[in-house]
């Protein structure tokens, strides 16, 4: 009895041609093949500086709502005088106060990475994974956010008292961070 003749003919038979490159043996990194792909192994660069502290943070708060003050003040003037002109002066009052909060948290801050307050007490917001500004829409959001800190009894207020990173719920979130500069 004959063998069956193997139609894929033997290793020897066919040998592989001496200018391919061989495949890397099971569990072996390929060699030869140039650089690894984009993102592989890659980790993102770290914010510079420390983070902000408790207290630094909360301190920005509050310039960051004395910088309303203003607006509030001519809406208490309008409200004294009545009338249709003290009316009046409510609203353009109240209307200035929130122009002042949208710029300065929102805008100034999602561009630049500080509202007045976290420049006056030299902190700096920004995004976790590159270190720079979170822009105006993520800014934005990241006020909304901090719903989250206030639902369970404002302890996300607090979280950045024994956090690594000094966030709060919104920041983790976001994913953003508070350094000094």
């Amino acid at each position: 009895m004959t063998q069956p003749e193997d139609p894929y003919g033997t290793p020897a038979e066919h040998p592989t041609p001496p200018s391919a490159p061989q495949p890397p043996a099971y569990g072996q990194p390929p060699t030869g093949y140039g650089q690894p792909p984009q993102g592989y192994g890659y980790a993102p660069p770290a914010p510079t500086g420390q983070f902000g502290s408790w207290i630094e943070r909360v301190g920005a708060y509050i310039v960051d709502m004395l910088v309303a003050i203003p607006g509030y003040i001519v809406a208490i003037i309008g409200s004294a005088i009545g009338g249709g002109f003290g009316a009046l002066l409510v609203i353009i009052g109240y209307l200035g106060a929130l122009a002042i909060f949208v710029w300065n948290r929102w805008i100034r801050q999602g561009t630049t990475g500080q509202s007045l307050g976290k420049q006056a007490l030299h902190l700096k917001l920004i995004r976790e994974s590159d270190g720079q500004p979170m822009g105006t829409g993520m800014a934005f959001v990241r006020d909304l956010a901090h719903i989250l800190d206030s639902l369970p009894c404002y302890i996300g207020y607090l979280w950045p008292l024994w956090d690594n990173k000094r966030q709060t719920f919104a920041d983790k979130v976001c994913s953003s961070v508070v350094v000094k500069v």
